[in-house]
């Protein structure tokens, strides 16, 4: 007979199982919570921001930005980070951008981690971030054939 397969969580050291779609939180630039993919093909983390704004702030780089996290009780959040890089980022259909790197704390399924993540337009995309392969290595295991391991957060209704 054999023995049952160990699950992602059976030791305190064992990654953090999630599913391909899960809600995340970046509490360093007030998003309680935020639709977020689990991307394994991408490298780098994405979030979507309606509108940015760059800024010197005691003669460093600062960005602003605008975004609707899109879950109810959310409203327009307004935040502000130092510049982390700029790189260029190739998206999933071949298009080279230079984009804005920051470097915040990602909160997800009860861990906190820092992380990088570009800022981006993702209007047409279904979800707001994309938490690439460096985001989630060494910490998660993901099951792409499961979603919302952690729990729901309620979606904003859809504008009429």
């Amino acid at each position: 007979m054999s023995s049952p397969i160990p699950q992602a969580q059976d030791s305190p050291d064992s990654p953090i199982l999630l599913g391909w779609r899960e809600f995340a939180a970046l509490p360093r630039l007030g998003i309680a919570a935020m639709r977020a993919k689990i991307d394994t093909g991408a490298r780098s983390s994405a979030l979507h921001v309606d509108a940015q704004w760059r800024f010197v702030e005691a003669g460093a780089p600062w960005i602003g930005f605008r975004l609707s996290p899109g879950v109810v009780g959310a409203g327009v959040v307004e935040a502000t980070a130092p510049v982390f890089d700029e790189r260029e980022v190739t998206d999933s259909g071949g298009h080279r951008t230079r984009r804005v790197f920051i470097r915040t704390v990602l909160s997800l399924a009860g861990s906190e981690r820092e992380i990088d993540m570009n800022l981006a337009d993702r209007r047409g995309m279904r979800f707001p971030m994309l938490l690439g392969r460096t985001a989630v290595a060494h910490a998660f295991t993901i099951d792409p054939s499961r979603s919302f391991l952690h729990g729901r957060v309620r979606r904003r209704a859809p504008r009429a």
